[in-house]
């Protein structure tokens, strides 16, 4: 840029900007009126300088010119999943994923008249079967498949079938698929803070790579692809900053065990800020979660309707979800740049905090031996619990605002009539072997509540 512009201009340094403000604040205190406190311990500043790093940030090696929408489908019934897959395809979705529940599907039905070479398709698997893997991989050698046994284990509190077959199922997958995923949206749709996330998702691969770095060879090792899959909420900036971060850990752990530094987040938006009343709001959070993924890094994006706490699926709220993204890449132009939110001081700032704290705390996971450990001992659990009753309690007060639930509400929006879903937390008394991670939406006991009156 032709420096003329601004011959006539000096710069102004970060203490002069503040000088200025506290000057306009008039004797109120800088500190306690414009900085505050986020639930990571992160002290958020009115702005950000160039002053506040040594050197200048990284270029990130994302690209956001490629992000692709992704369809999510259950897969209930063959015949109609794999109609409403082709549906989705011809309507813009650029890859599906198939969430498979039972081994008795059958991939021939569910991927009939599917262009399987110009679509992306991941599969989901709700068990884990070394049958159906090998039969998914003969019919589609390309299929993605995502087998998270450590994610099974925390969500429901039981292996699949106990430690020693799971990370044998898991290691023989592996060693096929070259690749694994680690699905760390529960931490999210449970309450955990980002570091906590971030901390949790990294100690999670670990246990994956620990086991992997002992029992397949090094060629397939250093091949390895490794998926996250990443809930985001409506914190704007943080949650570009923590998809920033996770990559900057992922470098850092990967290198470690000499392999593919680089990894493939597919991302989420949350449902723990999710609403039954006033539903129509929750479009409004996916939109902008959806954007932090794509501002974020993130590689694949799978929206979540607005309808999902309650109904069933639908085609319009499919529909509405998908154009939301359909919207943002075709008329928004949010896949124009590679790397847009490189250079902001303060998601670089954020970036940096978030990076830190998150491998403080995963070091101390590791030293206190490690996820598998801490999750059998119930301290995940309870820090994930701490920081979501903090979250909780800020919601109650009215800190923490879900618009049209606890603040601007109509009184007279009335669902008890809507519910074709259950939305709250489902109690089902069962044996298992440590303490589940239980999701929960913030507006669970106003919602309940409110019912109660209708």
């Amino acid at each position: 840029m032709n420096n003329q512009l601004f011959d006539k201009f000096d710069s102004v340094s970060a203490k002069q900007w503040k000088q200025k403000i506290q000057f306009d604040l008039k004797g109120t205190d800088y500190n306690d009126t414009l900085i505050w406190k986020t639930n990571e311990d992160i002290l958020v500043k009115p702005f950000y300088h160039a002053d506040d790093f040594q050197e200048h940030p990284n270029i990130s090696n994302t690209k956001a010119t490629q992000w692709k929408i992704c369809q999510s489908i259950f897969v209930a019934d063959e015949t109609k999943s794999n109609l409403k897959a082709i549906d989705a395809i011809k309507r813009g979705a650029e890859s599906i994923q198939f969430i498979i529940p039972s081994e008795n599907t059958s991939i021939h039905n569910l991927l009939k008249n599917i262009n399987t070479e110009s679509n992306l398709l991941y599969f989901e698997l709700k068990f884990l079967s070394e049958t159906f893997i090998k039969k998914l991989f003969d019919i589609l050698p390309q299929a993605k498949i995502n087998v998270d046994i450590i994610n099974n284990l925390a969500k429901s509190g039981n292996w699949y079938t106990n430690l020693k077959a799971d990370f044998q199922g898991f290691e023989k997958f592996t060693k096929n698929s070259k690749s694994f995923t680690i699905d760390a949206s529960l931490y999210q749709n449970a309450g955990a803070n980002m570091v906590q996330q971030l901390a949790y998702a990294l100690s999670h691969a670990n246990e994956y790579l620990n086991y992997l770095d002992h029992n397949i060879e090094p060629k397939t090792k250093q091949s390895l692809q490794v998926y996250f899959k990443i809930a985001v909420g409506s914190n704007y900036f943080f949650e570009i900053a923590k998809l920033r971060a996770l990559r900057i850990l992922w470098n850092i752990l990967s290198s470690e065990y000499n392999i593919n530094t680089d990894c493939y987040i597919t991302t989420i938006p949350t449902k723990r800020n999710k609403t039954l009343y006033d539903y129509n709001t929750n479009m409004l959070r996916t939109t902008t979660e959806c954007m932090s993924a794509i501002l974020g890094g993130s590689n694949s994006i799978s929206n979540l309707p607005y309808d999902s706490i309650y109904h069933k699926d639908n085609e319009f709220g499919e529909r509405i979800a998908r154009n939301q993204l359909l919207i943002l890449k075709h008329e928004s132009y949010f896949d124009k740049v590679d790397n847009p939110s490189d250079g902001s001081y303060y998601i670089e700032s954020l970036t940096n905090q978030l990076s830190e704290k998150a491998l403080g705390l995963f070091k101390n996971i590791e030293t206190n031996g490690g996820f598998l450990k801490q999750l059998k001992e119930g301290t995940i659990q309870r820090k994930i619990k701490e920081n979501a009753t903090k979250e909780q309690q800020q919601f109650d007060s009215g800190e923490e605002v879900l618009l049209g639930t606890n603040k601007h509400t109509n009184t007279n929006d009335v669902m008890k009539n809507e519910l074709e879903l259950y939305p709250f937390v489902k109690i089902k008394q069962r044996k298992t072997l440590i303490e589940p991670i239980i999701e929960k939406r913030l507006a669970e006991n106003l919602e309940q509540n409110r019912l109660k009156t209708e």
